[in-house]
């Protein structure tokens, strides 16, 4: 113990206050992972589950495949994971999605609008469909979604 009191003793106040700021700014960016959450459409009861940092989210019905960036799915024919991602910064990022059997795929936007809220807009032609009354019909082009606890 002697030792560590001598060597903090050594340390100016400068020195001391500069690698306190330095560990406090390396914790704060740690702990932000604002590109790791749950989302969900009350309305069209659809989730969006993303980690865009590491492979660690279980779809459902692809467990053979093992852990994944994310899926969307709930009130939607079959299940669409992410294939790819482009994060832009912290509140824009771009992913691809697939479809279970791989034959399709479809770009969309993630925009933050608020601390709980995101924008989803489908890029392109729409392929996510749902069943609707025995017949594929495609989901809304933009989802405004809600940020869930994970």
């Amino acid at each position: 113990m002697a030792n560590y009191t001598r060597l903090i003793g050594k340390l100016n106040t400068p020195k001391l206050a500069t690698i306190a700021v330095t560990l406090l700014i390396a914790s704060a960016s740690l702990a932000q992972k604002p590109w790791k959450f749950n989302l969900t459409s009350p309305e069209e009861k659809i989730d969006l589950r993303i980690d865009l940092y590491e492979e660690s989210i279980e779809v459902p019905g692809l467990e053979d495949f093992g852990p994944m960036n994310g899926y969307l799915g709930g009130n939607i024919f079959g299940v669409w994971y992410v294939v790819g991602f482009d994060i832009k910064d912290d509140k824009h990022a771009t992913l691809t999605i697939a479809n279970d059997l791989g034959s399709e795929d479809q770009k969309l936007s993630l925009t933050q609008t608020s601390d709980s809220t995101y924008q989803v807009k489908f890029l392109g032609y729409n392929a996510v469909k749902r069943v609707q009354e025995k017949k594929l019909v495609k989901i809304p082009s933009e989802l405004k979604m809600k940020v869930t606890p994970l």
